[in-house]
């Protein structure tokens, strides 16, 4: 059985980059590119048209910058996960990204491989977001947002969760996958994704990305 074409939205309003990631992406036998938007709105448009599995999505655009569009984007389809694209590996704006339902991120100067396992890892539900860069941008973006208000309604929150799903939360934002998390614990890994899917549905989060965030927001995890 031939595995199921990965169809991603690359929104960026340079020419150049959107060209160039769309001939890295097209490349891979299991990835299509199914179209391009040059600002957030057109982006938003274009989910709604095209439905991707994937969207690219530069934060820095007119009309509409790719947060705005991120988040109607999740709010409205639920279906096409957001792959931010940036610059810098602390653009001050990717923690918001995050916050607004980004799946994780990605530099632009990645790789073809990169660029590509990127989209898979997204694309199966999962998030891309690497442990120490988690650290560092609650550590220095989070006073951007309403931290003391987010602090107190975390930690009300995550008080509905049982002892060992605090415990793979706090593991889930130290950066670890389920079988890392598994091994940790000394338990099977299907016990973990049912931990996992226990702890999003209490919390109100969509991935483990949403997840990571929460902790760091309720001071379960803090950046060392």
């Amino acid at each position: 059985m031939t595995a199921r074409t990965i169809r991603v939205l690359i929104a960026d309003d340079q020419m150049m980059v959107r060209e160039g990631f769309s001939v890295l992406l097209n490349a891979m036998p299991d990835i299509e590119v199914v179209g391009e938007a040059v600002n957030g709105r057109e982006a938003v448009a274009k989910v709604r048209e095209l439905a991707p599995d994937v969207v690219l999505m530069d934060i820095r655009m007119p009309e509409l910058n790719g947060i705005e569009a991120t988040r109607e984007i999740v709010a409205a389809d639920g279906t096409s996960k957001v792959l931010v694209l940036t610059t810098f590996d602390l653009d001050e704006y990717v923690y918001q990204a995050l916050r607004a339902g980004a799946s994780g991120f990605l530099l632009k100067d990645a790789s073809a491989r990169q660029l590509a396992d990127g989209v898979r890892v997204v694309a199966s539900g999962e998030a891309l977001l690497a442990p120490s860069v988690t650290k560092r941008l609650i550590t220095e973006f989070s006073k951007l947002s309403d931290t003391p208000r987010l602090m107190s309604s975390a930690r009300a929150a995550y008080g509905d969760l049982t002892e060992r799903e605090t415990e793979v939360l706090v593991l889930i934002a130290q950066g670890l996958s389920n079988s890392e998390i598994a091994e940790r614990l000394v338990v099977a890994e299907p016990t973990i994704k049912t931990h996992v899917s226990r702890i999003l549905v209490k919390l109100g989060l969509r991935d483990r990305t949403q997840a990571a965030v929460f902790a760091y927001e309720a001071r379960l995890v803090t950046p060392g």
